[in-house]
């Protein structure tokens, strides 16, 4: 072979050398090239996931919330059918007698202007029975007024003290110079009161200014 050939053989066989590097520098970056690839596709999909997951949380919370307004609202309205429960009972206690108990007060008045009418006749005229009809009646008065504030029934007798329309009833009214305007010169008839509550006003007579 000549010197001529073989220069040329040698020539093509680093060609080929220098041809198959190459092409494995190539595959070298192309592999590295998509390794970055794929760390970055993975790094997105981390950063995908984090974000999900942040506004995953966000709307959890939001419904941890609004579940917990609910149920402070649901139990805020039970408390008050609860307490409106109990104002019913207790007022169906305090007032069961608000129809009974003014029925029994015009036993207790035919008593009292009995008892007036009798006391009158004896200051007149000595009686014996009589005496005795009216102390019988005194005591049956004095249980009758037991028996009533035993049911929180209480009289309102306001001889002396200032008119307040809330309580009483003025039949009438009367100048009066040793009296301040507007004090009850007289109780006609006596008021009741249920547990506080009105159930019949005093009737009274009230002075006036001369």
């Amino acid at each position: 072979m000549s010197k001529k050939n073989e220069k040329d053989t040698v020539d093509q066989s680093e060609n080929v050398q220098d041809t198959q590097t190459n092409q494995e520098l190539k595959k070298n970056v192309d592999a590295d090239n998509h390794s970055n690839e794929l760390d970055l596709n993975s790094k997105d999909c981390e950063v995908t996931d984090v974000e999900k997951l942040k506004q995953m949380l966000i709307e959890s919370e939001q419904k941890v919330a609004k579940n917990w307004e609910l149920f402070l609202s649901a139990k805020a309205e039970a408390d008050n059918i609860r307490k409106r429960a109990e104002r019913d009972v207790s007022n169906a206690h305090k007032y069961a007698l608000d129809k009974f108990v003014p029925e029994l007060l015009v036993v207790k008045d035919a008593l009292e202007l009995g008892e007036k009418a009798a006391k009158e006749s004896v200051s007149k005229e000595e009686n014996q029975q009589m005496e005795k009809f009216i102390e019988g009646n005194t005591m049956a008065i004095s249980k009758f007024s037991d028996v009533l504030k035993k049911f929180d029934v209480e009289p309102i007798n306001p001889k002396g003290e200032a008119f307040n329309p809330k309580l009483h009833q003025a039949i009438t009214m009367l100048p009066n110079n040793e009296l301040l305007a507007n004090t009850v010169i007289e109780v006609i008839q006596t008021g009741y009161t249920l547990n506080d509550r009105l159930l019949r006003a005093a009737m009274v007579v009230v002075s006036t200014a001369t």
